[in-house]
């Protein structure tokens, strides 16, 4: 029997998939590893789950761009969004909580809510300065 309960969302949405053979992180998850050819099979019938963990933490950005054309269910007049990657390697991206991001900045990633869809809370990434870039611009 499958347990259906897997797919409800989790408390904040965000997680990295991590290859149970060879241990590379993925977000969002593939089908099959690219390192080690290993097989993920989300409903565990032909194959075991693969394990997550939350996506958060220190992260470096590599790129960004300011969206004006927002979609429904944002209140902001524009969003500034990037790319980052985590010190594992793993890249993702998300919303970028500052008014001047500049590429190679240190931020942290954590899961928020990034807008509400017909009542419903939609989680993703959200990356604000690190505590440590902003004591460093401010001595």
């Amino acid at each position: 029997m499958v347990d259906f309960a897997q797919y409800l969302p989790k408390k904040n949405g965000v997680v990295a998939h991590v290859c149970p053979k060879c241990g590379k992180k993925y977000y969002p998850a593939p089908m099959v590893c690219s390192e080690c050819g290993t097989r993920r099979d989300p409903a565990g019938v032909a194959y075991e789950p693969w394990p997550t963990e939350d996506l958060e933490g220190p992260c470096t950005l590599l790129t960004w761009t300011r969206l004006s054309a927002l979609p429904i269910g944002f209140d902001a007049r524009y969003m500034v969004f990037g790319i980052v990657e985590f010190p594992g390697g793993l890249r993702a991206s998300g919303v970028i909580h500052h008014d001047k991001p500049q590429i190679g900045m240190t931020f942290y990633a954590r899961a928020a809510v990034v807008r509400t869809n017909r009542g419903v809370a939609e989680y993703g990434l959200v990356f604000e300065e690190a505590a440590d870039a902003v004591s460093a611009r401010t001595a």
